[in-house]
């Protein structure tokens, strides 16, 4: 008897135990998921060797392009650089990387690249180290945006350079634009005035 009342005490020890902690430990993992599907996670390098940490951009929208020097779609600088103009600042920001995935498009050094697209298009807004947006080597923050067990929303492919990705100022994925469409087509002025006119 007295054996039997030990073994039920330590039952009910453990359980309430348990229903104490399990709570706690599922909360730690959910927001843990939470941070773990936002674009807020990654630290980069600038085109300039600094560390970029996508964690100061909170609250803002955010686009985000691969670019290169030598493509068709080159000229899309103009047209980022015309938006960044218009809606950069507290409420948006464009984020550019230089990529060499498609058609070798993109071949110079990360100071080559920095002097071709100020010289060229004027550029402000922040440019990325060059990094590879596909592939074995593909990088990180691209996993994030091309794969939906990481960014909770899509699968999706980079096509081509000046591929966009839009992200909320919850620092979540939300569309995917083709390159052709360019930077100031109304469906992306929309969003962000969308987003600009709420707050």
């Amino acid at each position: 008897m007295k054996k039997l009342l030990i073994a039920v005490c330590l039952i009910a020890t453990t359980s309430f135990t348990l229903a104490n902690i399990t709570p706690t430990i599922n909360i730690e993992i959910m927001n843990k998921q939470k941070t773990e599907k936002t674009i807020y996670q990654f630290k980069v390098k600038d085109i300039n060797g600094k560390e970029f940490d996508f964690a100061t951009l909170k609250g803002k929208k955010i686009l985000i392009v691969n670019t290169a020097s030598e493509c068709g779609l080159t000229p899309q600088y103009k047209q980022l650089q015309s938006l960044y103009n218009e809606f950069g600042g507290e409420d948006f920001v464009i984020v550019g990387f230089p990529a060499n995935n498609f058609g070798a498009q993109e071949p110079g050094s990360n100071q080559e690249i920095a002097t071709f697209c100020e010289a060229n298009y004027g550029v402000t807004f922040p440019m990325m180290e060059k990094i590879s947006v596909k592939g074995d080597d593909i990088a990180p923050i691209y996993e994030f945006l091309t794969q939906k067990k990481r960014n909770g929303v899509t699968d999706s492919q980079v096509e081509w350079n000046f591929q966009k990705y839009l992200i909320d100022e919850q620092g979540h994925l939300v569309k995917v634009i083709n390159p052709r469409i360019l930077p100031t087509d109304p469906e992306i002025k929309d969003w962000i005035k969308n987003k600009i006119a709420v707050e």
